[in-house]
């Protein structure tokens, strides 16, 4: 005959609840460094999004000599030294936050200004620029 072992089966609370203040903890300092990374990322997006946009714009002033005066004209413009489109996908990008690149020409920094105001939505420490 087998006999039964005398006891409890399973965990006692005080168990339960040191695995759940361990998990707690972990958690508390894995998190923020997935949160910051992810505002990281998107910073990087929009830095390439600007070096790829500014790559369009100097193309641009290569074959028509100026400037555009709205990046639209990157897509599609009526001025005949016009060889563009200059953008690959044909189509211009938003910024990761969803929102329009800023663009002004002439610049206030340089030949011409592009920027992603940010997280922030405004122009400041968290706008990524081209100067």
């Amino acid at each position: 005959m087998k006999r039964k072992k005398v006891g409890q089966n399973g965990f006692t609370l005080i168990e339960i609840l040191i695995v759940v203040a361990i998990i707690g903890l972990i958690a508390s300092l894995i998190a923020p460094n997935l949160i910051g990374r992810y505002e990281r990322s998107k910073e990087e997006i929009a830095k390439a999004q600007i070096e790829m946009l500014s790559s369009g714009i100097l193309s641009f002033k290569l074959d028509v000599g100026r400037y555009p005066e709205t990046l639209e004209e990157l897509l599609k413009s009526s001025d005949p030294n016009w060889r563009g489109p200059y953008l690959s996908k044909q189509r211009l990008p938003k910024d990761p936050w969803k929102r329009d690149y800023q663009f002004k020409s002439p610049g206030d920094h340089g030949p011409f200004d592009l920027y992603s105001l940010g997280s922030e939505d405004n122009l400041g420490d968290k706008s990524i620029t081209n100067w």
